[in-house]
């Protein structure tokens, strides 16, 4: 049996677009991009979910805490499940957040940290080696009840799929330009919607058949 691990955020955890801060919320296993790519895999495919909302590739948020660093989350979750044949990897979003003041060559950095990580031999033997796809998540817009957080992130996040891009193919991983296939919701600016999760799922799992 295949496994397939999905580790990011708020997006793949499925959190829907926000009206309401403060409010928790989750797409239920019909809707969320990672249940549909593996259904789209196949009834052979095992799934695991490890997003989180809120977090970062990099960094120990000072308002929803250190537990946010990707670098610490990927270790637990690499250690934890297993062995795993395939893992996706989209994170960048919360990295564009005022608050950490980053350029985009920044948040490629924190990716290509986490990337090292997964492709490190000590990874790799414990799973007995598993083929990475890197998804650039789609660019935030500033609108909705949480722009605030994300002043001067469009910007930001515009310029990361041409940077992730070489970067995967410097590494020798699969690349998904997300913001190819969807667009952030309207409604807040940063969440997939319905119909986006199933047209990300629907090409994350074209792209996970291909590596």
């Amino acid at each position: 049996m295949p496994n397939l691990m999905c580790f990011g955020d708020s997006n793949t955890h499925g959190t829907p677009p926000i009206v309401t801060r403060g409010v928790y919320a989750r797409f239920d296993t019909a809707t969320r991009w990672t249940c549909v790519a593996a259904r789209a895999l196949g009834p052979a495919w095992h799934l695991a979910e490890e997003g989180l909302p809120g977090r970062t590739a990099q960094y120990d948020d000072p308002v929803m805490g250190a537990h946010m660093n990707g670098r610490t989350g990927l270790r637990i979750a690499l250690e934890s499940h297993g062995p795993l044949d395939v893992m996706t990897l989209m994170l960048g979003t919360n990295d564009v957040k005022t608050r950490f003041a980053t350029t985009p060559e920044m948040v490629a950095a924190g990716i290509a940290g986490l990337l090292d990580v997964a492709q490190s031999m000590e990874m790799q033997a414990r799973h007995s080696g598993f083929k990475i796809l890197l998804i650039c998540p789609p660019p935030v817009v500033e609108t909705g009840p949480i722009k605030v957080e994300f002043w001067g992130g469009a910007a930001r996040s515009q310029a990361l799929a041409p940077l992730l891009a070489d970067l995967a193919q410097s590494r020798g991983v699969g690349f998904l330009d997300a913001g190819r296939v969807i667009e952030v919701s309207p409604v807040d600016g940063v969440h997939f919607d319905e119909a986006a999760h199933a047209k990300l799922g629907a090409a994350v799992a074209e792209a996970v058949a291909a590596l």
